[in-house]
């Protein structure tokens, strides 16, 4: 049984936010964990926490429908990363010009599945 989290109008860039998204797409979701949890990059630490997110959303799934639940057996089967709103902000500069600064957002998507419903959906 998958389970999906999302992460909206996070304040990371998308470009940053996916560099981040492509280290643990495929692997297994407590090892994800452990890799975003020393990942050096900002953006590791919104990510970490919409998998984990999604963990506990599938763990919460099992018990409604009484089935087992392993966290050994989820992997992250789909992780990616959409362009929220950009927030336009400006910023002085020499002789009374401003410069738009963009202050871009992010919307972070994972989906978490058992290791067999992942083989067998391709």
């Amino acid at each position: 049984m998958e389970a999906k989290a999302q992460a909206r109008f996070v304040r990371v860039t998308p470009m940053k936010a996916r560099r981040v998204v492509d280290l643990i797409r495929g692997k297994q979701a407590d090892e994800a964990v452990a890799v975003l949890k020393f990942a050096p990059q900002a953006a590791a630490e919104p990510v970490r926490k919409v998998v984990e997110s999604a963990i506990a959303n599938a763990r919460v799934k099992a018990d409604r429908a009484s089935e087992r639940f392993d966290e050994q057996e989820l992997v992250v089967s789909v992780a990616f990363v959409d362009e929220g709103p950009t927030l336009k902000r400006f910023r002085p500069r020499a002789q009374g010009r401003a410069a738009r600064v963009l202050k871009r957002t992010s919307h972070i998507t994972v989906v978490v599945a058992p290791r067999a419903e992942k083989e067998g959906a391709r």
